[in-house]
């Protein structure tokens, strides 16, 4: 190849990544036109649709264009997915995700891949999980619990809200990193039904949400052992975390995100990022959360990227570990 010609390819190429740079720029410069709509996978009352509503009324502020909330529930939330995953990435349909997205293509073998099928834009909040026990079991916290079940490992069951599900994979987390083999027992009836029978001493063990559990823990109907998050759960800050108790590296919180689908262009991104931070350093949307027993993270898009990636290898290994995939 000759000087001339490389030097009119390169010059080709200097100006169309001006061109690019400046198309993206234009685009940031309009958006948003018109509303922005988040998609939930959830139906209306979940954790995920009460983040959407709080933080969208912030983000129309921010914004300056109306944000509208809309409920597709179906297949544990991958319906609403798989649906943005296929959406135009225009910043205009984005998507409410939780640990269901890293969680159930793991368990499922499906061919959705959060980290490629999707552009993260801020992890905005998590649910905390807390492990709790019914008074009957003499363990007052994580340590007791560990050498109780490898003492009389038949003594002892988990209550799931069903096979797959953040609380039977917390479950198994937690045979994991103890090297136990504690029962879990499934609900069709989900997680309700399955604390009516830890109440009533039916099954032993839980982990679920901590607003949930909370009343309980504080009439002494439940023990609450360890929060199953790296951070303490602000509706629990009494209660230590998993990790504090011997076990590093435990998180089974269910979070929380905002994403778009996959080709949103940078600008656009950094756009929703930066409103979505912002709203969620309001009083109103953290006051919010915080009432429904839901922690505000936040971050950039790259935190968020980088936790997705962490997550699906926590549950990948779990799944295989314990020989759970479908």
């Amino acid at each position: 190849m000759t000087r001339s010609l490389q030097a009119t390819m390169l010059a080709a190429l200097a100006v169309s990544s001006w061109l690019s740079l400046g198309l993206a720029q234009a685009v940031a410069q309009q958006y948003p036109s018109r509303p922005i709509r988040i998609l939930i996978g959830f139906g209306p009352g979940s954790s995920a649709d009460v983040v959407a509503r709080v933080l969208g009324k912030q983000m129309e502020e921010k914004l300056g264009q109306p944000v509208v909330v809309e409920n597709r529930p179906g297949n544990s939330s991958m319906t609403a997915a798989e649906a943005i995953a296929h959406a135009p990435d225009d910043g205009y349909m984005l998507f409410m995700g939780t640990v269901a997205q890293t969680i159930n293509p793991v368990f499922t073998h499906s061919n959705f891949d959060l980290s490629k099928d999707m552009t993260p834009i801020a992890l905005l909040g998590v649910v905390p999980n807390v492990l709790v026990a019914h008074p009957s079991v003499p363990a007052n916290n994580v340590r007791e619990l560990v050498a109780l079940a490898k003492q009389k490992p038949d003594t002892l069951t988990f209550g799931t809200s069903g096979a797959g599900t953040a609380s039977h994979l917390a479950a198994e987390l937690f045979n994991l990193k103890a090297g136990t083999k504690i029962l879990s027992v499934h609900y069709a009836g989900g997680s309700n039904q399955a604390l009516v029978d830890l109440l009533a001493g039916r099954i032993t063990l839980m982990f679920n949400v901590a607003a949930t559990l909370a009343p309980q823990v504080e009439k002494g109907s439940l023990k609450a052992l360890g929060v199953a998050q790296p951070k303490r759960a602000a509706i629990m800050p009494d209660v230590p975390t998993m990790e504090e108790q011997g076990m590093p590296g435990f998180d089974a919180g269910i979070w929380i995100g905002l994403l778009a689908p996959p080709g949103t262009p940078e600008p656009i991104v950094k756009a929703l990022s930066r409103a979505a931070n912002e709203a969620l350093k309001t009083e109103a949307v953290s006051t919010a959360l915080k009432t429904q027993g839901i922690d505000p993270l936040g971050g950039t898009p790259q935190d968020f990227r980088n936790f997705i990636a962490a997550d699906t290898e926590r549950w990948t290994t779990v799944v295989r570990s314990a020989g759970l995939s479908n």
